[in-house]
């Protein structure tokens, strides 16, 4: 029996439902970001933010930001987001 993620996006659509969805969350969070996010395979998300306000922050803090603006989106079984693969946080 194969492996299978109940909740992940399970169509192109549902892909791009939920990455919009994390897309709006992060800006939320981190005001002025400029967020990309892309689906890469079922329940699997690339995301690059770029914000001034990661000015004077650790790339890890950068990250923990990103993470605290999604972490709804990874918890629990029903979970959209089983793994974030690629997070770069930069700098405009």
């Amino acid at each position: 029996m194969a492996l299978q993620i109940k909740s992940a996006p399970s169509t192109p659509a549902d892909a791009e439902k939920i990455s919009a969805e994390i897309r709006a969350s992060i800006e939320k969070a981190i005001e002025g970001a400029a967020v990309e996010v892309t689906a890469t395979g079922p329940g699997h998300f690339e995301i690059q933010v770029t914000s001034s306000s990661f000015d004077g922050e650790t790339r890890v803090v950068q990250q923990q930001r990103v993470y605290s603006a999604i972490a709804h989106f990874m918890k629990g079984d029903d979970a959209p987001v089983h793994a974030v693969d690629r997070l770069r946080t930069l700098l405009p």
